[in-house]
């Protein structure tokens, strides 16, 4: 019977971390939305018949971070300055853990403000985690 080598075996996206500015932001369930997307830019030269596409700016998608709430307000502070108009922009790494707990990829996110602030439900007789979700903008997203 044949040997299945490890480094073709896929990597689980269950064992990743955050970071905010350079520092460990916690333990969060899901990181959602990360992706870039250039937009398309479309012309036609005078009598020309075929529609010409060439490569416009980028955009990248918003993420949103979903996380069990723990007896910490840094998050929604966050968000509150920005609704109050004392917006900061900080970076934010998504990085991808092997099982051994090595790091495999980094996403650095540049630019990031929370735009979208919201909790799971409430609900009597439920056995769920209270969860909190919030949602950045992104500005620039590299892969390191």
């Amino acid at each position: 019977m044949p040997t299945r080598r490890a480094e073709l075996d896929h990597i689980g996206a269950f064992h990743f971390r955050v970071e905010i500015s350079g520092v460990n932001a916690g333990h969060f369930k899901r990181v959602s939305g990360l992706s870039g997307e250039i937009e398309v830019i479309e012309f036609q030269d005078g009598d020309d018949l075929v529609l010409r596409k060439r490569p416009g700016p980028a955009r990248f998608g918003d993420i949103t971070l979903e996380k069990g709430y723990i007896a910490t307000d840094d998050l929604f502070n966050w968000w509150r300055a920005t609704r109050d108009g004392q917006y900061d922009r900080r970076d934010i790494s998504v990085i991808l853990n092997d099982n051994a707990g090595n790091e495999i990829r980094r996403w650095n996110l540049y630019g990031c403000w929370p735009r979208k602030w919201e909790t799971g439900p409430l609900e009597g007789g439920s056995s769920e985690v209270f969860y909190e979700n919030v949602t950045f903008v992104v500005e620039d997203l590299q892969i390191a």
